[in-house]
């Protein structure tokens, strides 16, 4: 299997469906997945709504393509995107494909890189469509990406009370945790866990992912999985090792049964 640093990445950016100011944070993010050898963005550079792209293109090494639109009412972005990540696919030069947009249009782009064994990832906004958002094998919301998670759960409690008197916004909404989360959760544990109920928390996550390929701890306000699990009354979470090798464990507490 490749290390992180050996996967490369192409990275195919819609920028009439992004927003500019996420750029160095998707950058970040997708620095996890593996190494950008193509960083792409695609729009009619003519237009004034794409000004903000402009100024960070360079910065962050990104090429931009032209695409005009020729006709009125359709996107030619989405088609030069389409052809290019065929083109790319074929040139077998690399191993994933980050698509970056919130338009459920790329949905059969990604099943087909899929099936040519490619890993892709989407990002978009939360406004993005479901069925976009399942044919990727990982799905960001690029909201998280801004600096509002916290570690602290006993903040995120606080902060879901607040978001259940209020609408929340897209630029900072958290989901709550409720009993179809709490049962996702416990059935993956259950799908991976040994004799004595026991499951290690990465292939807990990793099994997450599979079943909800948008699931990421940060959309309900925690940098990591172990700290929202631990906030969770149903669950023990056990670490085991010294710092910087321990070996976390999960599983649902005795007498407890949310599993379905």
């Amino acid at each position: 299997m490749k290390t992180t640093e050996e996967i490369r990445m192409a990275v195919l950016i819609d920028a009439d469906n992004v927003p500019f100011a996420n750029i160095k944070a998707m950058l970040e993010e997708l620095a996890k997945y593996g190494t950008p050898t193509f960083k792409r963005i695609y729009g009619d550079w003519t237009k004034p709504n794409l000004a903000g792209w402009k100024k960070v293109l360079l910065e962050y090494a990104i090429t931009p393509i032209q695409q005009y639109g020729y006709t009125t009412g359709k996107n030619c972005t989405d088609s030069a995107m389409i052809i290019d990540a065929m083109d790319i696919l074929y040139s077998a030069k690399v191993d994933a494909f980050a698509i970056v947009s919130s338009d459920s249009d790329f949905t059969r782009l990604s099943i087909r890189l899929r099936e040519a064994g490619m890993m892709v990832i989407g990002l978009g906004e939360r406004k993005t469509p479901n069925p976009f958002i399942v044919s990727c094998d990982k799905f960001i919301y690029l909201e998280i990406l801004s600096p509002t998670v916290v570690e602290d759960e006993s903040k995120v409690k606080v902060e879901n009370e607040k978001n259940e008197k209020k609408p929340a916004t897209p630029a900072n909404a958290l989901q709550k945790i409720n009993a179809e989360t709490i049962a996702l959760i416990a059935n993956s544990i259950a799908d991976v866990a040994d004799d004595s109920g026991w499951a290690f928390l990465g292939e807990v996550g990793d099994r997450l992912i599979k079943k909800q390929t948008d699931f990421d701890p940060r959309n309900y306000g925690f940098r990591k999985l172990m700290l929202m699990v631990k906030s969770i009354d149903a669950f023990e979470v056990a670490v085991r090792g010294q710092k910087g090798t321990e070996i976390v464990s999960v599983r649902e507490k005795d007498g407890v049964s949310v599993a379905s």
